[in-house]
């Protein structure tokens, strides 16, 4: 009997660890982790992960608070595979200047994942992005997850796409209206 009480005991324990840690890294909780993207047809919320690519993370932090990307162009999107967006010039050859090593992880690409989009260098990730609209296995060790919609995917499914033969390329693209942490989505 003593063994399994402390079974339970040490069960219990981890149980509550295991939230604290999720509470007390942000992951789980923490408005600061949380963004609300205003498109036009409504609100897509992505839940970051600094468990998984925290520089990636905070560097997306500070491009929300410097609101980079308000009225940003969704320029690459393909139908039942991904949106991607946060280029300055609209046309996928931008950034804001600051490549970041990759973070690859085990996370899949899932419907709703948000990951990073790169050139053929694996530490070449800047501000661009994608929201993945059905599943990606291909891309899964290749490129940093660092977010996931929680809320609003639908929204995400009705971005403008791009014709498949010219790589997903928008004409008279969608945009981003802003992007805000949840904290302050209404300024």
């Amino acid at each position: 009997m003593y063994k399994n009480l402390m079974r339970l005991c040490l069960v219990l324990l981890t149980l509550f660890l295991g939230t604290l840690v999720m509470t007390g890294n942000g992951v789980a909780g923490n408005p600061e982790n949380r963004l609300h993207m205003e498109l036009k047809y409504g609100r897509v919320v992505i839940e970051m992960r600094p468990d998984l690519a925290p520089r990636h993370v905070a560097r997306i932090k500070e491009l929300v608070r410097l609101r980079f990307y308000d009225g940003l162009l969704f320029h690459r999107v393909i139908g039942g595979f991904m949106a991607q967006t946060g280029d300055p010039n609209g046309d996928g050859s931008g950034g804001s200047g600051v490549n970041l090593p990759a973070e690859f992880s085990q996370e899949p690409h899932v419907r709703g994942t948000v990951s990073m989009a790169r050139l053929p260098d694996p530490d070449s990730a800047d501000s661009q992005f994608f929201i993945v609209l059905a599943e990606a296995p291909w891309l899964n060790g290749k490129y940093t997850v660092w977010g996931k919609v929680v809320e609003g995917i639908e929204y995400a499914d009705k971005i403008k796409r791009g014709e498949t033969m010219r790589g997903g390329k928008v004409d008279n693209p969608d945009k981003i209206i802003h992007l805000r942490f949840a904290t302050d989505a209404k300024k």
